[in-house]
């Protein structure tokens, strides 16, 4: 019987979703342990069905040591020069990622909504 590839990625990818779901209940409730190992878990199936992680995914976990990461109790945030700077307070990596998109994206919106957040230049009336 011949695989279903894209099938089997499907699923991989739907596997990855929940396995990071329970690792951050397991996290919010305290259980570091079973978070890690759920990361773990996430990470080998991915690499099994060739399934790299989603962005979102990937600021979730420390690259160098697997760590789930939660900020402010596993990750230190800070933002500046347009990216946001995750520092792994185990391990010490630091994880930069662009918001470049992020802010373009809001400030469409707030100019679609009638909100422009610049400042115009008042300019004087003619008597």
């Amino acid at each position: 019987m011949r695989r279903n590839k894209s099938q089997e990625k499907r699923v991989a990818q739907e596997r990855i979703n929940v396995l990071f779901g329970l690792a951050e209940k397991e996290a919010l409730g305290g259980n570091w342990a079973r978070a890690d190992r759920y990361v773990g878990l996430a990470r080998t199936i991915g690499m099994r069905y060739n399934v790299p992680p989603s962005s979102e995914h990937r600021r979730k976990f420390c690259r160098g040591c697997h760590t789930f990461m939660l900020p402010s109790v596993t990750a230190r945030v800070r933002v500046g020069g347009g990216k946001v700077a995750y520092t792994c307070i185990k391990c010490g990596r630091v994880s930069r990622f662009p918001y470049i998109r992020e802010r373009r994206e809001r400030r469409t919106r707030k100019a679609v909504e009638g909100k422009d957040t610049r400042r115009e230049v008042p300019q004087e009336e003619e008597v």
